[in-house]
């Protein structure tokens, strides 16, 4: 399993907003600036994030973002699933599809529930908390 660029920078970036101090005001720009992610992702990532419930906004004077939990509470599961959705190791966990050539005869697919289920669950026993530590 890989994760695509844009999670890889959700996480930077949200990272890097979980090292200020709780309910500071963080802007994309500033966070770009800081990361490295180039800013125009910078924003993509933000209002997704946002939207997905991880990042609190406010528009006008003394605006911008800050983490909508602590982070603590964020765990790298949320951060992936709001990014890419839900978290399937295949598509044949999602009973509306139906695009598996193997399908009618395979065995193993009433078990990769439980593979997602695991692959989830390792996922969110990561903090967002733990990602923000600086390495030593």
């Amino acid at each position: 399993m890989r994760l695509t660029s844009l999670s890889d920078y959700a996480v930077v970036l949200l990272a890097a907003a979980a090292r200020y101090p709780a309910g500071a005001r963080l802007s994309a720009t500033l966070l770009a600036e800081e990361t490295g992610v180039p800013l125009p992702t910078a924003q993509k990532l933000t209002g997704r994030l946002a939207g997905a419930g991880l990042l609190e906004t406010a528009r006008g004077a003394g605006g911008g973002f800050r983490l909508a939990r602590t982070a603590h509470d964020i765990s790298l599961a949320d951060i992936v699933e709001a990014v890419e959705g839900p978290i399937m190791m295949t598509s044949c966990v999602d009973n509306a599809r139906h695009d598996c050539a193997l399908e009618s005869a395979c065995a193993v697919r009433p078990h990769m529930g439980v593979v997602n289920g695991a692959v989830r669950g390792a996922l969110a026993a990561v903090s967002l908390e733990q990602l923000s530590r600086v390495a030593q």
